[in-house]
């Protein structure tokens, strides 16, 4: 049995692409005490890869050259020398981009119990993206009946996430997506009220338009011109949560832009970073609450799955290209 890895062979500078990458076969480990070993059936696509790929400044550190790509994966344990874990238990956890995978138990996120579920809900919609959603919303978003929450990057894994819980919520939806097809997505399958093709339209007459109060909340993905359109719209006492940076491809130089101080001081406004490991302790919380509207048909999924490990080098930039059309997994 040989474990198929795809490791980080050279360090990019901003988007990763397919040459940074290379596949590996090894001999796969077997379990000491306290271990457990787990094939992995699909691995997570995320724009925090980005990050983790490149050598600057982050939460975390980055991947070491030689190492398999750190990501969300989920699989069945096949052997275990752990009482928490048995043979058959799906498990979740940063387990890399990787077939076979020999780990302490305290790598694993969790054991994924929504087996009434597809299992690749447990990368997004109940994993990584749905709980960012959530607690980005509802904590540091604080949204409330009423609000006007405003999204970018709205037909994303996050994003429609996002819209869909500020209308169970009881806010009115505005969604900014890149294209026809994914406005269309924004209005017909996430229900947003509103969605502004930031391609073809003036995002900021567009905002004039479908937020005349202003905007109460919003979630940030993208930053640059697309965010500095929405500052010129804050609403008095508006929120603003910053999840992503997807419009910033160079780190270094830091890009300058627009000063936002006077809008966030005229609004009354609050701008702060959003990082869902600070919310760890509560995932479970948000799992139950997507799961339950999930069951009710409530929230609306679509993913987008690429075969084979041969697929995934390629997969970080074809994200931010924004070519895919759904949460972005490889199935292994």
């Amino acid at each position: 049995m040989r474990n198929t890895q795809v490791i980080l062979s050279s360090r990019p500078v901003g988007v990763p692409g397919a040459e940074h990458f290379s596949l590996r076969e090894v001999p796969v480990g077997t379990p000491g005490e306290g271990q457990v070993l787990v094939r992995l059936t699909h691995w997570s696509v995320d724009p925090a890869m980005r990050g983790w790929a490149n050598d600057v400044p982050n939460y975390s550190p980055p991947v070491a050259i030689g190492d398999p790509m750190r990501a969300f994966a989920v699989g069945d344990v096949i052997a275990s020398r752990h009482p928490d874990y048995a043979e058959g238990d799906v498990v979740e956890g940063l387990l890399g981009w990787q077939t076979h995978v020999v780990v302490d138990a305290a790598a694993i996120a969790r054991k994924v119990t929504e087996t009434d579920l597809p299992r690749s809900y447990a990368l997004g919609i109940l994993g990584l993206n749905g709980t960012t959603a959530f607690f980005g919303l509802t904590e540091s978003c604080a949204a409330r009946s009423g609000d006007t929450v405003v999204v970018s990057t709205a037909a994303g894994a996050v994003g429609s996430a996002v819209g869909q819980i500020a209308k169970i919520l009881g806010c009115r939806t505005v969604g900014i997506a890149g294209g026809a097809e994914k406005v269309r997505q924004c209005r017909e399958e996430f229900g947003y009220d509103a969605a502004i093709d930031y391609r073809g339209e003036d995002v900021a007459a567009a905002l004039a338009r479908h937020c005349p109060k202003g905007v109460d909340c919003y979630f940030d993905n993208t930053c640059g011109p697309i965010s500095d359109a929405v500052m010129t719209r804050l609403a008095q006492g508006a929120r603003i949560t910053i999840c992503g940076t997807a419009a910033i491809t160079e780190w270094d130089p830091l890009p300058i832009g627009p000063r936002v101080h006077r809008q966030l001081l005229v609004a009354r406004a609050r701008m702060q970073g959003f990082l869902i490991f600070d919310y760890r302790d509560r995932l479970g919380e948000a799992r139950a609450a997507l799961a339950g509207w999930l069951r009710a048909g409530r929230i609306a999924v679509r993913e987008h799955v690429l075969e084979g490990p041969e697929a995934a080098p390629g997969a970080i930039a074809m994200l931010y290209r924004g070519e895919n059309t759904g949460k972005l997994i490889v199935a292994v």
